[in-house]
């Protein structure tokens, strides 16, 4: 058993979405995967994403924990970016 290191591009609903408390929220609800950051990123007209870097076992998905951070108010989308064996 490996260990991966994944990004999720996380898409806020608005340009005036609170990205701290999405922040704050997404640390708070993550288990178990251990966060090496979360930083924005700019899209377009002033609407940023955030890309959040976890690393966890291979053994697990991703898809519990975006169905978790989609459920955040004001979190339009989240997708896994690169996945990466480690």
């Amino acid at each position: 058993m490996g260990t991966v290191a994944v990004t999720l591009n996380v898409m806020p609903d608005s340009p005036e979405a609170d990205l701290e408390k999405i922040k704050s929220e997404i640390s708070s609800l993550i288990k178990d995967a251990e966060i090496k950051g979360i930083e924005e990123k700019p899209v377009a007209f002033g609407l940023k994403r955030l890309e959040v870097l976890l690393m966890m076992p291979d053994s697990k998905g991703t898809s519990d924990i975006e169905e978790a951070i989609s459920k955040i108010e004001g979190v339009a989308s989240v997708e896994a970016g690169d996945i990466t064996l480690l």
